[in-house]
């Protein structure tokens, strides 16, 4: 019974968004909340020195922008709370992606102002495929922006999911007024300030100034029609991931966080079970069991230390427990363990299902590797490797450091910053990524965690395409059409685009070319 009560005061959840759709405002307003912060730092106030909390690394505080993901605990009315602070830019799709298999849920937040922009699809499709529950945050009401229906409209055509709107906004920038809180059956009024009214819907005529209000009218009028055309709340069909409720404010002002957070701890799910290569375990299985989602390398400059995120997913871990790594069968002691706020960190004695802990990495782990107490082996299927679109060739500009450049490049890639490939016959290093802003990224703790300077040669945009080992024939290949292996020794053609990649099916059409990306969503549907 203590398994099952610990497991269901969880609440794990991503927050998701188009780069500056006001997604580390927020995080640091639910902080607030959680008492784990005094003051929100933000990305305006950058210049100052006040960074936010979830951006610890220093190239993060440079740019002000979420590079890496950070993973925030606290407790809030009863709940354990695990916040993970995606990247929002879209070169680190990949890293969000991997963030998305360790969570429960999921706020997507969308700039009244812009709609939903590019990346904001690329991470809901992510989220679709997956079936995790989505509650959308409309932020911004405080500008002008697009109309509250408009906005309904564009979330349910370009990304295919029910909306059911929790409040409605009563005008929006200079003329905004405040929400009306349908699922409270309250208004909360605007003041300005940090400070918001509640007020039940039965006593608003008291408040003549907003109740007489031409806005406020129209508000109330359109509110009518959306009850009698609009679609019906259903939280099954939230949590299968089928509505997404919404919810209308301001991150920055705040205004309707509060309402909106309490809203969605209420709803959000608890973990639930998790598939491996056999069965499904339920959280309250009573071994310890999860999996490592991130591996994080020198958190801690001055001790160039190594921290492998992991998902707990069932059971109750302990401080000092020993589990075995699936992959290998080894036993390890789990002594140095800790939880986050960014980049400060607590020791944690005890976690359950949902919990994000830190643990610390000898060099022992893999991204994707099953960590299990007890007898029982199996091993957690829920991290595909996702293709890279763009490839560079790398060369240390010292010969004299080939060292440390080996071992810069193996821990980076052990932590899934970028993906290795070696040219075959040549063996020459490919580094892959999803975006010219993880290079930069490479080159600047190349250089800083392991005193690198790195050389970087574009081979362009690529369309890679894996092989069978059966049918690799290199004398097929050459610099168009480039042959290499990955990191676990399999063959994959890099295709110089669309028309090589076709020209090679048409002609050799015996030769099997297996697309990751189709793999992986076909695995996740079956």
């Amino acid at each position: 019974m203590e398994l099952q009560e610990e497991v269901q005061k969880r609440k794990t959840f991503a927050i998701i968004s188009h780069p500056d759709a006001g997604k580390t405002t927020m995080t640091e307003k639910l902080l607030l909340f959680g008492n784990l912060i005094r003051s929100a730092g933000t990305v305006k106030g950058k210049k100052s020195g006040k960074f936010a909390t979830s951006d610890w690394m220093e190239i993060e505080k440079q740019r002000g922008i979420s590079v890496t993901s950070s993973v925030m605990n606290f407790d809030y009315k009863g709940h354990k709370v695990n916040i993970l602070d995606t990247p929002g830019h879209e070169d680190f799709s990949e890293d969000t992606y991997r963030t998305l298999t360790a969570v429960d849920s999921v706020v997507m937040i969308i700039d009244a102002t812009k709609g939903i922009e590019a990346q904001t699809i690329k991470l809901f499709k992510v989220c679709k495929m997956r079936g995790i529950p989505i509650f959308t945050f409309i932020n911004k009401l405080d500008r002008e922006g697009r109309e509250p229906l408009e906005l309904l409209d564009q979330i349910e055509d370009v990304l295919n999911i029910e909306t059911y709107p929790m409040n409605w906004p009563v005008g929006m920038g200079k003329r905004f007024l405040g929400i009306l809180d349908r699922y409270h059956d309250q208004f909360i009024r605007f003041n300005g300030n940090e400070e918001e009214s509640y007020i039940p819907m039965t006593e608003m005529e008291k408040e003549e100034d907003i109740f007489n209000h031409p806005t406020y009218q129209d508000t109330v009028e359109e509110l009518e029609l959306l009850d009698e055309a609009g679609d019906q709340f259903s939280l099954d069909r939230v949590l299968a991931g089928e509505q997404t409720p919404v919810f209308f404010g301001s991150a920055l002002a705040p205004f309707g966080v509060q309402t909106f957070f309490d809203t969605f701890i209420d709803m959000a799910p608890a973990p639930g079970p998790r598939r491996t290569e056999e069965e499904v375990i339920s959280p309250d299985y009573p071994d310890f069991s999860g999996f490592i989602f991130k591996i994080q390398a020198n958190m801690n400059p001055q001790h160039r230390d190594r921290i492998a995120f992991l998902r707990v997913c069932s059971g109750r871990f302990e401080r000092g427990m020993n589990a075995t790594l699936a992959r290998t069968g080894k036993s390890i002691r789990l002594g140095q363990t800790q939880q986050f706020v960014a980049s400060s960190r607590d020791t944690v004695e005890e976690a359950y299902a949902g919990d994000i802990i830190g643990v610390y990495d000898p060099g022992s782990y893999r991204i994707g590797d099953t960590l299990i107490e007890g007898k029982k082996s199996f091993q957690y299927d829920e991290l595909p490797q996702f293709p890279p679109e763009m490839f560079q060739r790398v060369t240390a500009k010292n010969v004299m450091k080939a060292k440390q450049f080996r071992k810069g490049i193996e821990q980076l890639v052990q932590e899934g910053a970028i993906q290795l490939f070696r040219g075959y016959p040549t063996d020459s290093m490919i580094i892959g990524a999803v975006g010219q802003l993880q290079y930069e990224v490479f080159q600047h703790r190349m250089k800083n965690e392991y005193n690198v300077e790195v050389m970087l040669e574009s081979i362009g945009d690529r369309i890679p395409r894996w092989l069978k080992k059966e049918q690799v024939d290199p004398t097929l290949f050459d610099e168009r059409n480039l042959l290499v292996k990955d990191r676990e020794d399999e063959f994959l053609v890099l295709f110089k685009n669309d028309f090589a990649l076709r020209w090679f099916i048409d002609k050799h059409p015996e030769i099997d070319l297996i697309d990751l990306y189709e793999v992986n969503q076909y695995d996740q549907t079956t």
